[in-house]
């Protein structure tokens, strides 16, 4: 009897264990949904996590589900090894479906292993052709800003898309059929696993250093260089200093904050402290881009609130002497259930670069574009072919000479995210596309490119061999003759001219009119065996004119030029003029004089002058 009851009292607190257990599981369970349905994906995937581990492994497809769940959270946060162990327990306990399995291959190629990728490439891509999705019918491209033109650039250190985006079995009919969004996203990650590994043999001409000075424990990313000289770097960081108390649910660190190093006179960096004002707050604040007089920040804001989601949004802040203030948000669209976030502008000024997952795109994240004019914001544009694919496109950035970078996981590449450079064939006016290669791309995440003037130098961030997925500073350069001009505009007594324009033409076609810097300066590239003309102008001022030949350069040289305005208020003072005794015709020497009044007139054709001369009388 007594070991009877003793039976039945162990049956009795299995019973009850058990139930808490079920108790336990499904509280987790109701907190990880809420916090999924609001993207707050740390907790999600820690209460996820924690249904998981006390699910029976009995039952097999709840733990499969709960292990895919945690999987995709992880994959947001970029937490890519809790990730990768969440899909294989979702594959292992069947419960993964064809997306997944892809979302797993595209993790094992940020992770570098590249063998273990392509087979899980090869298996989804059998999948498709097996259901018959591997195709889809040719439909009307989205309107774009240039549409499709993948051209060889040439050169050691590039690599084209064109001869990988192709698959190259392709023949007659078939070779002008579309894959659907996950074939083009399987085929090209694919070619990834198998190139990269050549990629990095290979190597190019870009050098990598990681910048100890910026980085942190934390996450350190989206550098910005600011300045006249360059001597600022604005970047976005989660470390320590950075505002508030409290860790952030979507990611579990602190939210980030912008933070600001300046360099010296002996170019050491200085230790980066927040930005002053009202810029940084609570939230996040980050991956900001400057308007080119200095004067407007464009930065991304992700505001939280507990009962429902909350989205990237665009803001601007103006800077007032050395300090930022409170950013007031960018208006791009009504709809606010779509995200905004990564500005760039334009070196004219003129567009707003962005990315977002707004209706209308190829899938993912997409880059836009936005006009920027005096009256407000004109229409959004995606930059479609050969710019977005159904992956993620994001971080758009220009180096003055107008070339584009972004970084992508939807061309073929080494892993994650990599850097792309986009030019515009002057032919054709379509984007070729170029992969710069390794090491500036890497297995991870590479993104945020930042230039020291027209040198391809500067910095650019990565979570290369980060175990946690943390992104930090780099710097970059690729060595390369670059000869500019550097100008200055001023008034006659040597104060800058801020609102002044320079106009320059050459002899190559260029037209082109720059805007000067808080300090009346100026910086543009230019093409050796071209001659320049430069007309510098400024409302209340004489014009000022110059000119350049340039010739080949074995070294980068910089080309120094002086824009003196004279006040169209202020007397010119020539030379006399003089006559031969009791004749008409001028004397040699005055010639001089009347041609430089000539010049004078021809660099100011609405200039209008009184010419008179006094003679003897006879």
């Amino acid at each position: 009897m007594k070991r009877i009851s003793t039976i039945c009292c162990i049956v009795a607190v299995v019973i009850v264990a058990m139930a808490v257990t079920a108790c336990g599981t499904d509280r987790h369970l109701k907190k990880a949904e809420k916090y999924l349905a609001i993207g707050e994906y740390y907790d999600a995937a820690t209460e996820f996590k924690k249904a998981y581990q006390s699910t029976s492994t009995k039952e097999r497809e709840k733990r499969g589900q709960r292990a895919l769940k945690m999987a995709r959270c992880y994959a947001k946060i970029n937490q890519t090894q809790s990730a990768m162990g969440g899909y294989r327990n979702a594959i292992r306990y069947k419960q993964a479906e064809l997306d997944d399995q892809l979302a797993y291959a595209r993790l094992l190629l940020k992770n570098g292993e590249y063998k273990s990728a392509a087979k899980e490439f090869q298996a989804v891509k059998d999948s498709l052709q097996a259901l018959g999705e591997w195709y889809r019918e040719p439909t009307p491209n989205l309107p774009s800003v240039a549409n499709e033109g993948f051209t060889p650039l040439g050169g050691a250190a590039a690599t084209s898309v064109a001869a990988l985006k192709t698959p190259v079995a392709l023949k007659g009919r078939e070779a002008s059929r579309k894959l659907t969004d996950r074939a083009l996203l399987t085929e090209n990650g694919l070619i990834s696993a198998q190139k990269a590994p050549e990629w990095k043999e290979q190597g190019s001409r870009y050098t990598v250093k990681r910048m100890d000075i910026f980085n942190s424990r934390r996450a350190d990313y989206s550098p910005m260089l600011f300045g006249d000289d360059f001597d600022r770097l604005y970047f976005t960081s989660t470390r320590n200093d950075a505002m508030g108390d409290e860790l952030s649910g979507i990611t579990g660190t602190k939210p980030a904050d912008i933070f600001v190093s300046e360099k010296d006179d002996k170019g050491k960096w200085s230790r980066p402290e927040a930005v002053q004002g009202g810029l940084n707050t609570e939230y996040d604040e980050g991956a900001c881009s400057f308007s080119a007089d200095g004067r407007e920040m464009y930065l991304t804001v992700c505001q939280t609130d507990p009962s429902y989601p909350r989205y990237a949004q665009i803001m601007k802040s103006n800077r007032s002497d050395a300090s930022w203030s409170k950013p007031s948000e960018v208006k791009i669209s009504n709809d606010t259930l779509s995200g905004y976030a990564h500005p760039a502008i334009s070196p004219d000024g003129q567009w707003l670069y962005f990315c977002s997952d707004m209706p209308g795109g190829k899938g993912g994240l997409d880059i836009w574009r936005i006009r920027l004019t005096t009256g407000g914001l004109g229409g959004v544009e995606n930059l479609g072919d050969p710019i977005n694919t159904p992956g993620d496109e994001m971080f758009p950035a220009f180096r003055p000479n107008g070339d584009f970078y972004f970084s992508s996981n939807g061309h073929p590449g080494m892993g994650g995210l990599d850097i792309f450079i986009a030019t515009i064939d002057p032919k054709t006016r379509r984007y070729v596309l170029e992969h710069p290669g390794y090491p500036l791309n890497s297995q991870g995440d590479d993104f945020g490119m930042t230039f020291e003037g027209p040198y391809n130098r500067g910095y650019f961030c990565s979570n290369r061999g980060d175990g946690r997925g943390s992104d930090h500073i780099y710097s970059f350069e690729n060595p390369e003759i670059v000869q500019a001009i550097k100008g200055w505009v001023y008034e006659m007594d040597g104060y800058e001219l801020t609102a002044a324009e320079v106009h320059l033409v050459g002899d190559d076609g260029t037209n082109e009119t720059l805007s000067v810097r808080s300090d009346g300066s100026f910086t543009y590239v230019v093409t050796p065996g071209v001659n320049y003309v430069m007309l510098a102008t400024c409302k209340g001022f004489l014009n000022h004119k110059e000119e350049l030949c340039v010739e080949q350069a074995e070294e980068s040289e910089e080309y120094v030029l002086q824009f003196p305005l004279a006040s169209i208020t202020a007397p010119v003072l020539i030379d006399n003029i003089f006559y031969d005794f009791d004749k008409a015709t001028l004397r040699p020497e005055s010639t001089q004089a009347l041609d430089e009044l000539v010049n004078l007139l021809n660099e100011n054709p609405n200039v209008t002058i009184e010419l008179s001369a006094h003679c003897d009388y006879k």
